[in-house]
């Protein structure tokens, strides 16, 4: 059966894939398509399912600053937006009942309230997934969405601690240790290497130390691998950590999509009220859109995260599943919610991937903030006297600023999408500015570029460096643009793009490795 599973999902994926579409869309189109052959889900994807969502929340903390969560932005607007979105689902679920919905026609007022609560959540796996595809984790609309998520994920735990009635044992207060222990884990993260104990120890402490010491004093283990990933994220190894669980965690939330279809069989009258559901999401939008923009974000920032946010969530089903189990809601309501959740993903998944397209033919309709007024991540930019534009100063970008500055001395300006990658830079007295090159607004803030010479395009993603060289196209810009990849077809993309000069990773780092030697040791050869 196993491999019938794979074999469907693969075949969905590529077709998906095809369509430009994200794989995902396919695994649950496959799902469904297997449960109407009369498929089920099994132990073992669900198995690998519940470990493929761990090891996202793993992965998802340790990218994450526990400030990032104590910004007004994020704890409020999570807040603020969790309760209006469930008190409209609620009017619009008793507007439904009053209008004779079959469905909901036994259904008290706290059930509906419930079910309101269920339907405000957004999907964190759906969301990962889309950033992580675009190159767009660490934008500035990526983080706002994570972080809203988040915060949801920690209200969905809490509901679904105290619904259950069962209190964490007297020993959870134990947890409060972990913190504490941080430089005996960051000991053993630089102990472990780079290799196969490296993923080890993410597994470990993903599954083992973080949601198996959850789980043991009763309380949800997801959550323990969220934090642990939280405890990790400030060693300087996290984010190869993260990126080395990359095609494991991929592999394990394939089987997630797969079991959303699987799990339960589509009925008419289940998928009449997702349909229902599925007219009210554009109103969590419209409420994700301007609880964002209320705290000064811009209009392209709140579009973008709002897009990111437009679906149901799997942790409403996760609730709608508790409520099921308790007897507070029908089975039939269940079902709705999951058949909502798989529609949402497939509707939203190519949104999120056209969000800069519907920004572009949107932003004429939004009023944008007054510049002065603008959240202090959206202010206006000013590069000075700077001739070399270096966008994305990660390990490659670091490098060629360096080099640039021993060549020719302080005639660049590096730009960073993370914040406190910034400020580490700036602390080491490298002209680095907090920005996200994708994104079209950030070359409007950009006071002048006349000066600008060079741009060099050294961001990890391929499609982020491609965005980035078409706002540059867009703006008209005159100075030369070169560009790494990581794949011969990808340099041959960015050439016929238009930039003047691109370069593989791989082969210029083993350049600058003779190069260095040759410098450095100075050998000398018979010839």
């Amino acid at each position: 059966m196993e491999l019938i599973f794979i074999s469907v999902a693969f075949i969905a994926g590529f077709a998906a894939l095809k369509c430009n579409l994200p794989p995902l869309v396919g695994f649950l189109l496959a799902g469904f398509a297997l449960n109407a052959y009369g498929f089920e889900s099994n132990d073992t994807i669900t198995t690998l399912a519940d470990l493929g969502v761990t090891l996202l929340l793993f992965t998802i903390g340790l990218k994450l600053d526990v400030k990032t969560l104590l910004a007004k932005e994020i704890w409020l607007g999570a807040t603020v937006h969790n309760l209006i979105s469930t008190a409209f689902f609620t009017v619009a679920l008793i507007l439904l009942k009053t209008l004779g919905v079959g469905t909901l026609a036994g259904i008290g007022i706290e059930q509906l309230v419930l079910l309101g609560f269920a339907l405000s959540f957004s999907s964190t796996v759906f969301a990962v997934k889309s950033l992580q595809e675009k190159g767009e984790m660490n934008a500035t609309y990526g983080t706002l969405a994570i972080g809203i998520l988040v915060m949801q994920d920690i209200f969905a735990v809490i509901f679904l601690t105290a619904s259950t009635g069962k209190i964490p044992e007297w020993y959870a207060i134990s947890l409060f240790i972990l913190p504490f222990l941080r430089p005996l884990f960051y000991k053993l993260l630089d102990w472990v290497g780079h290799g196969e104990m490296l993923v080890l120890f993410g597994i470990f402490f993903a599954l083992v130390v973080g949601a198996g010491l959850f789980h043991i004093v009763g309380m949800k283990a997801d959550l323990g691998a969220l934090i642990l990933g939280m405890i990790l994220a400030g060693h300087k190894k996290a984010s190869e950590l993260s990126k080395s669980l990359l095609n494991l965690k991929e592999l394990f939330l394939v089987c997630f999509f797969l079991n959303i279809g699987l799990a339960e069989e589509p009925t008419l009258t289940g998928l009449s009220l997702a349909v229902l559901f599925m007219l009210l999401l554009p109103v969590k939008g419209i409420l994700y859109f301007f609880t964002i923009n209320f705290f000064k974000f811009r209009v392209r920032t709140s579009l973008l995260a709002s897009l990111t946010l437009f679906n149901y969530s799997e942790f409403g089903l996760i609730v709608g599943g508790l409520a099921y189990k308790m007897g507070w809601l029908p089975g039939d309501i269940l079902v709705s919610i999951a058949i909502a959740v798989s529609i949402s993903f497939v509707l939203a998944a190519p949104l999120t991937r056209a969000g800069h397209e519907i920004y572009q033919r949107s932003a004429k309709w939004l009023k944008e903030a007054a510049a002065e007024k603008l959240h202090a991540r959206d202010q206006l930019i000013n590069p000075g006297h700077a001739q070399v534009l270096i966008l994305g100063m990660g390990r490659i970008g670091t490098g060629a600023y360096d080099e640039i500055r021993t060549r020719y001395g302080k005639v660049s300006l590096g730009v960073e999408v993370r914040a406190d990658a910034a400020a580490t830079h700036r602390s080491h007295g490298r002209n680095v500015i907090e920005g996200d090159a994708t994104d079209p607004d950030f070359w409007e803030r950009i006071l002048d570029t006349a000066n600008v010479k060079l741009v060099l395009l050294a961001m990890p993603h391929h499609l982020g460096n491609q965005l980035a060289l078409e706002q540059l196209q867009r703006k008209d810009f005159k100075g030369q643009i070169a560009a790494i990849a990581e794949y011969s077809d990808q340099l041959n993309e960015l050439t016929e793009l238009g930039v003047d000069a691109a370069f593989n990773i791989y082969s210029e780092a083993g350049s600058g490795f003779a190069r260095h030697v040759c410098d450095q040791l100075k050998p000398e050869f018979k010839l």
